[in-house]
C-alpha cells in the first residue's frame, strides 16, 4: 500500500496514526497539492490528500474511508466499535473533530487572501463555527480520559489530529488550546503515545 500524504495535513495525520496504532507497514509519497496538475489526480479525480493506494491499484479517500478500511485490515488494537450505537458515536465524534478542521481550514485560506479581497462575514461564520464545535467536544469530554466509553477510539484520534492542528496552525490568531483547557488535556495525553508523538503536523521541506 502507499498512501500519498502531506506532513502538514491533519487527515493525512488522522490514516498515519491509525496506520501506526494497527502496526501496519505503508509507504508514504508526499504530494503537494497546490498545482492544478499534481500527483494525487492519478488516483483521486478530486487531486485530494490522504490517498491510499493498494497493491492492486485500488484508491480509497477520503480519511473517513481510508481509516475505516485500515481497522478492519488488522485486529490489532480496535479503534471503531462492532455495535452499531457505538460505532455511530465514535463516528459523530470524527465528524465533529473533522468538522471544526474544515472550517479552520477556509478560514486559514481566506486569510491568506489579499486583504481587499477577504470576507470579514465568511471569516466570521467559519469562526463561530469552529467555537461551537470546540466548546461542544469540551463538554462531552467533560474530566473523561477518552472520548467514547472507558477506551482509546478514533473518536480521540480524530479530536488529537484537530487539537493538533488548531496548535499547529492557529487559525484565526487564536491559541485554541489555552482557550479549550479541557481538550488541551486531553492533547497533551494523546501526546504521550508514539503515534502522536511521531506524527506531529510540519511544514514541507
Amino acid at each position: 500500500m502507499k498512501l500519498l500524504a502531506s506532513l502538514a495535513s491533519p487527515y493525512t495525520r488522522k490514516v498515519r496514526v491509525v496506520l501506526a496504532e494497527k502496526r501496519i507497514d505503508c509507504e508514504m509519497e508526499m504530494v503537494d497539492v497546490q498545482p492544478i496538475d499534481n500527483p494525487a489526480n492519478r488516483h483521486n479525480p478530486l487531486g485530494k490528500i490522504p490517498t491510499l493506494v493498494l497493491d492492486d491499484g485500488t484508491a480509497l479517500y477520503d480519511s473517513r474511508v481510508i481509516v475505516e478500511f485500515l481497522d478492519n485490515v488488522s485486529p490489532i488494537s480496535r479503534l471503531i466499535p462492532d455495535d452499531n450505537r457505538e460505532r455511530v458515536q465514535v463516528r459523530r465524534w470524527e465528524a465533529l473533530a473533522d468538522g471544526v478542521v474544515d472550517a479552520g481550514i477556509l478560514l486559514r485560506n481566506e486569510t491568506l487572501r489579499d486583504n481587499k479581497e477577504q470576507s470579514k462575514a465568511f471569516k466570521d461564520k467559519q469562526l463561530a463555527r469552529m467555537k461551537r464545535g470546540m466548546a461542544q467536544l469540551a463538554a462531552e469530554l467533560n474530566g473523561r480520559n477518552w472520548c467514547h466509553g472507558d477506551r482509546y477510539s478514533l473518536a480521540d484520534i480524530a479530536l488529537g489530529c484537530c487539537s493538533g492542528w488548531l496548535n499547529f496552525r492557529k487559525p484565526g490568531d487564536t491559541d485554541w488550546l489555552a482557550e479549550y483547557p479541557e481538550l488541551a488535556r486531553h492533547h497533551q495525553k494523546l501526546m504521550e503515545r508514539p503515534a502522536f508523538a511521531d506524527t506531529v503536523p510540519q511544514l514541507p521541506k
